[in-house]
């Protein structure tokens, strides 16, 4: 088991791992605890009654968050002209078609969002292989591949994100930074988990959310009562 850091302990000690905190004491809770020397990302995370192995049972989507993640997100447009002009001028940080399909298939990962207009997904499509573990290749459902490229960067550049739940049943989203007012974090927090909530799948049976917790990149987890942010069915 690897040794604990004297500065993880000390914040270990501020949380009762027993406890289930009201959402707004925990987002204190986790903001205090953040102690490093970078401005951690306030992550949470909610285990779901689903079962990702069917279909219908399958939660994804969007959210755009009220205040961003607080993160620069570097977006690459694939697009031929004059769509990749039109990338350019909404705030795409590279934009083009064979040369950045090239760079792609060569291992370039400078980037941290692909967005597609419809017309250039059969060559896109073709480095799924690449693309598709490292959760970048673009999906219609997450609004990834239209040919509003102008809406698609500006909502991504103000703080829209993808989110989907693992193999283990599991929704897990970074939705700000420890720097954020408490204000800011709890309606970010909130969006997020109404987001979550309206994706619930019709076949989903029982509890929808089993648990919910936040965290920094460096804290411990915070345990969350999930009634206390509207996360109770």
């Amino acid at each position: 088991m690897p040794k604990q850091g004297k500065r993880y302990v000390k914040a270990l000690k501020s949380v009762d791992r027993t406890q289930a905190y009201e959402f707004t004491k925990a987002v204190e809770l986790v903001k205090g605890a953040a102690t490093a020397k970078f401005d951690e990302s306030f992550e949470i995370s909610m285990h779901l009654g689903v079962d990702p192995r069917k279909a219908d049972q399958l939660v994804r989507g969007t959210v755009a968050l009220p205040h961003g993640t607080g993160k620069s997100v570097r977006v690459l447009v694939i697009a031929k002209s004059p769509k990749d002009k039109e990338a350019l001028e909404a705030g795409a940080d590279f934009a083009g078609f064979s040369e950045y399909l090239e760079k792609l298939q060569g291992g370039w990962s400078d980037i941290d969002i692909i967005i597609a207009t419809p017309d250039s997904m059969g060559e896109l499509g073709k480095l799924g292989r690449i693309l598709g573990p490292r959760g970048l290749m673009p999906n219609p459902k997450s609004g990834t591949v239209t040919f509003d490229i102008a809406k698609a960067v500006a909502e991504v550049k103000a703080g829209k994100i993808e989110f989907r739940v693992d193999k283990a049943g599991n929704v897990h989203a970074a939705v700000g930074k420890c720097s954020f007012s408490a204000e800011k974090l709890n309606e970010n927090v909130q969006t997020f988990v109404a987001t979550v909530m309206r994706a619930k799948p019709t076949t989903a049976k029982g509890k929808y959310v089993k648990s919910l917790h936040f965290t920094s990149t460096m804290g411990p987890s915070v345990r969350v009562d999930e009634h206390s942010v509207g996360a109770d069915h």
